[in-house]
């Protein structure tokens, strides 16, 4: 027994280094459980849906209308504007010259079908334009790609003070009143209001993102795997789970595709 304690604290220890001991568990091999199932209390911590989340036949069902829960300039020409229409304030730091886009935000039925029992995949799938997750107040995430594939470089000076921005619905729908509001990065809103360690939501493998700072430290891609997380445990997962982070730094959210399997998302 001795001599076993002995060997696990060697592969451990060759594992981390001084340069990123976040990695550790990640280089050391798959220490999280394969059969983790998360639980419909973790899953009604997204609050900006249409109806009742629920969990049937080894996924979960989100239904959200996409329309986020806090002011916008985008809200400008729409049903909401007296509410909630607010002009950019030049606070994202992100945002060198901003330029509002033609788009306009829409009331949707975005259905999210999410792996309960996330696991990772043999084969990696990459990430398509369009939703990808969901976050708390029920937007959807994007990738790190702006239309076409191309970078966000030009895309980014069109997010608005909380970091999102709308999409047109399809191909030739850039009108001005149709549009799929989302965030392809940090949701200011969520990470002012439940801090930038908390959980921020779920992708469609079903494994959980969080904010960009984790035991005091902002975090970086290079801190993250290929896929922009890692295994540990975290508040709402005291066992351990892969999760993704947010960073500042490109891509985000998600690097190479997913980490687990992916679900499906309909809009």
């Amino acid at each position: 027994m001795r001599l076993k304690k002995i060997i696990f604290l060697l592969i451990i220890l060759s594992c981390c280094n001084d340069k990123n001991e976040s990695l550790c568990l990640i280089n050391c091999g798959e220490n999280e459980s394969s059969n983790i199932t998360i639980s419909l209390d973790i899953y009604k911590k997204i609050y900006g849906t249409s109806s009742e989340i629920y969990i049937e036949n080894g996924y979960v069902y989100i239904n959200t209308t996409g329309v986020p829960d806090h002011k916008s300039p985008y809200f400008e020409n729409t049903i909401w504007e007296n509410e909630k229409y607010e002009e950019y304030d030049n606070s994202n730091p992100y945002v060198e010259n901003f330029r509002l886009n033609p788009n306009r935000i829409s009331e949707l039925d975005i259905r999210f079908k999410i792996p309960n029992s996330p696991s990772k995949s043999n084969i990696n799938q990459p990430t398509s334009m369009g939703p990808i997750g969901v976050s708390l107040n029920g937007v959807p995430f994007y990738n790190q790609y702006a239309g076409g594939g191309s970078p966000l470089t030009n895309e980014i000076n069109s997010f608005d003070q909380y970091n999102g921005h709308p999409a047109p619905i399809g191909p030739g729908q850039e009108n001005g009143s149709n549009g799929r509001y989302h965030y392809h990065m940090e949701p200011f809103w969520l990470s002012t209001n439940y801090g930038s360690d908390a959980l921020m939501g779920f992708l469609l493998d079903g494994y959980p993102v969080y904010g960009p700072k984790e035991n005091g430290k902002d975090l970086r891609s290079s801190d993250l795997d290929e896929y922009h997380g890692h295994i540990h445990e975290t508040k709402d997962f005291p066992n351990g789970i892969y999760h993704y982070h947010i960073t500042n730094d490109d891509p985000y959210i998600n690097g190479s595709g997913y980490y687990g399997i992916p679900g499906t998302v309909t809009n």
